[in-house]
């Protein structure tokens, strides 16, 4: 008995023993550890930024190659116009719709709705003027519930707007004195969801919660027509507490690309061009400038080192239609022989060697670098230092391209302008005229300022440089922003026009907000909203919020992870429209055709072939496969890519350029589909094909274009369905297409 009890107790102290071992770990692991963890932590935490940083990147890029490029086409769309009058005696009118709309004095008048009829049928709201609280509730709870306004409701509150805003200055000016705090919103591109929000968390519209909604109602998002419907009915209920400042979108032209001329069409079949011709008249009609208290500026785009708030309080702002529609430009003052030369360079790139130097923030340009775009990278902008002169930094919108076909007959100098042009053969449509030099612009410094409040961003940078990057307005640094300041007593300049991961970003020492309301812009999860109150003490307190039904659920990593998936595959599309240039880069530097380049050269040729600014050795193992020696396999770049249903009759060539520009051709279709059927006629299509390879400076045989429209009229009924036709040339991922099929199953 008295052995066992002593094993039994040595038992129990060894057991004792080592739970004192496992309550007490040495001090020295333990730390070891934390710092093993933490370094892992933070290392991945770097990585995931990184992601999400550069994936920012290649949205924003793309977002600003797009308006370039709609900047280049309403260039060349205003050089045509103005140069071209009386070609085949209805030439230009495939255009003039388009840039110099007339409407209809029957929308001027009240009878433009009155001989509307709403049937019984109609569930929606039913307005009466002047609005009431009960008619702005109706038209909240009818759009929380997916129902469209009546035609007729729309074009009375149109014609109501337009009333109202013709009485209205440039420049709004606001008092904190009669309420407590003004709300400022940024862009809200069609989100009707983030604006029900606003509302929601912060109140309806009244005199007791006043607004400033600071332009880009619409365009990109799917309910632009209710959320610029919404603005317009608390303008009219309520227009000394609802003010609402002009964006760059609030423009027809720019309607067309992304995507509200499209909307209204398609909800409003019989009277969508009577409603779409008010929108462009009372967009014209917004404001451009917003001041409260004397003290904070409020525009959509920014300034620039030419801007005069008091000579933009003065001029006609109706006048300017289209910050994209250019000053009517003479053909002396393009230059026709620089052009000239630039489209040979164009002709030879594919026998030029692109030059071993990295073409990130410098001026020298590679052989092959993309000369469709004008300008330099955002870096290039970025880095300028010295304040431009008024021709240059004030509304850089894109020149137009001239033609590469254009043949002067006499160009003689002047000391006003390098090259001036008496007589010129201009091949337009099915014809050659011969034009004379237009009239000196008008309006032109009109024009300038509100391109530069409505398009302009800042830099970090001291002067003003021309936006090349975004194609239009100006970069406006420090210097520029407290010359304007001082100069008016000013204190904060608020804008838009940006989007902003956070939903707001502060730069130039405080002095200059940007507020951005469209959660979830570029995809679920991508940046959250936020709007401004401002009350008498004038500091800004920021509101942030994110309309999502799903991201709450998702991981930082996953939502991360989603962004990332959507930005890869809209680059990868956009290296698959440019297939040809970039073969012809990398097989400049693959001499033995061993099908592979170096990283670095494979980077160059990506830069000086899109022109994007991107991190592309940090994108490299996303987008391309390394072989065994470490250089790039660059087939693999366009691995797992095809057409979307591919038409025998179309070039590899052809092909390639439909890819590329389908956008700008779906826009001409549109101006020439005046019903909007989507359907155009055979000598339509022809017409087409001529005004767009006149746009792009290329060759395309007139007998290929005949055959192919006729082997797409597929009925032979001479008519053209263009939407089916334009399906053909959408990038198919392969492996989404596997995907889906192994779902199927």
């Amino acid at each position: 008995m008295g052995c066992g009890t002593s094993v039994a107790t040595e038992t129990q102290e060894k057991r004792a023993e080592r739970d004192e071992t496992v309550k007490s770990p040495n001090p020295a692991l333990t730390m070891k550890a934390a710092v093993l963890i933490q370094r892992w932590y933070r290392r991945y935490m770097a990585r995931l930024e990184m992601r999400r940083r550069y994936t920012w990147n290649i949205f924003q890029s793309i977002e600003y190659a797009g308006e370039q490029d709609q900047l280049q086409l309403s260039s060349f769309f205003s050089f045509m116009l103005d140069n071209f009058t009386h070609l085949n005696g209805h030439g230009p009118d495939l255009i003039s719709q388009l840039l110099d709309p007339v409407v209809d004095p029957w929308l001027d008048r009240e009878t433009c709705f009155n001989t509307i009829t709403v049937p019984e049928s109609y569930t929606g709201p039913h307005l009466s003027f002047p609005l009431s609280v009960s008619d702005t509730n109706a038209l909240l709870n009818s759009f929380k519930e997916q129902q469209t306004l009546h035609a007729k409701y729309i074009l009375e509150l149109l014609y109501e707007t337009k009333k109202l805003l013709k009485q209205m200055p440039n420049i709004i000016h606001l008092s904190t004195s009669y309420t407590n705090e003004i709300t400022i919103c940024g862009d809200l591109h069609g989100r009707l969801d983030d604006l029900l929000l606003i509302f929601y968390k912060n109140g309806l519209p009244s005199a007791e919660t006043p607004y400033v909604f600071n332009g880009d109602f619409v365009d990109r998002g799917k309910k632009s027509v209710e959320v610029v419907i919404l603005l317009f009915a608390y303008l009219l209920l309520y227009p000394d507490y609802m003010h609402l400042n002009r964006g760059n979108h609030e423009d027809h032209i720019m309607n067309l690309r992304y995507g509200f001329t499209k909307e209204v069409m398609q909800k409003y079949r019989i009277h969508g061009r009577e409603i779409l011709q008010l929108f462009q008249d009372v967009f014209s009609l917004l404001p451009i400038a917003t001041v409260i208290d004397g003290k904070i500026l409020i525009v959509h785009g920014g300034i620039s080192d030419q801007t005069d708030l008091d000579f933009l309080g003065s001029i006609d702002r109706h006048k300017v239609k289209s910050a994209l529609r250019f000053p009517r430009r003479s053909l002396g003052q393009l230059d026709i022989s620089q052009c000239s030369r630039q489209m040979k360079r164009m002709r030879s790139t594919d026998s030029s060697r692109p030059s071993s130097g990295c073409s990130h923030g410098k001026s020298q340009k590679t052989p092959i670098q993309r000369k469709r775009r004008c300008g330099l990278s955002r870096q290039d902008s970025a880095h300028s230092t010295t304040s431009s002169s008024s021709s240059s930094s004030s509304s850089s919108l894109c020149s137009p391209r001239t033609p590469s076909c254009l043949t002067p007959r006499q160009c003689p100098s002047s000391p006003n302008s390098p090259y001036t042009i008496s007589v010129l053969q201009v091949p337009f449509l099915d014809s050659l005229s011969s034009v004379g030099p237009p009239s000196t612009p008008q309006h032109e410094r009109e024009w300038k300022q509100i391109v530069d409040i409505l398009w302009s961003d800042p830099k970090i940078q001291e002067g003003c440089s021309p936006n090349t990057f975004r194609g239009g307005g100006c970069y406006f640094g420090p210097d520029v922003t407290q010359r304007l300041l001082l100069q008016h007593g000013l204190q904060l300049l608020i804008r838009s026009h940006e989007c902003k991961q956070e939903g707001y970003e502060l730069c130039h020492g405080g002095q200059v907000i940007t507020i951005f309301s469209a959660s979830n812009y570029y995809e679920e999860g991508s940046n959250r909203g936020a709007y401004i109150k401002v009350g008498r003490e004038l500091v800004p307190r920021f509101y942030q919020y994110q309309v999502s039904r799903t991201t709450r659920k998702l991981t930082l990593t996953q939502r991360v992870r989603a962004a990332e998936g959507s930005a890869l595959r809209a680059l990868k599309e956009k290296l698959f429209s440019h297939r040809s240039e970039l073969m012809s880069g990398f097989q400049q530097y693959d001499q033995n055709n061993k099908g592979s380049v170096s990283v670095s050269e494979w980077a160059l040729v990506l830069e000086a072939v899109l022109r994007l600014d991107l991190p592309w050795r940090t994108l490299r193992p996303h987008l391309a496969r390394l072989t065994p020696d470490g250089s790039v396999e660059y087939q693999s770049c366009f691995k797992n890519m095809g057409p979307g249903n591919p038409l025998p009759q179309v070039t590899p060539n052809l092909a390639e350029t439909l890819f590329r520009y389908r956008t700008d051709i779906e826009i001409i279709f549109n101006i020439i589909d005046k019903d909007h059927s989507g359907l155009i006629s055979i000598e339509e299509f022809r017409h087409t094909w001529r005004l767009f390879t006149a746009h792009l400076g290329v060759d395309i045989d007139d007998r290929a274009i005949d055959d192919l429209a006729r082997s797409i009229d597929f009925n032979k009924d001479g008519s053209i369905d263009f939407t089916e036709f334009l399906e053909a040339f959408r990038v198919v991922h392969k492996l989404d297409n596997k995907d889906q099929h192994a779902n199927g199953r």
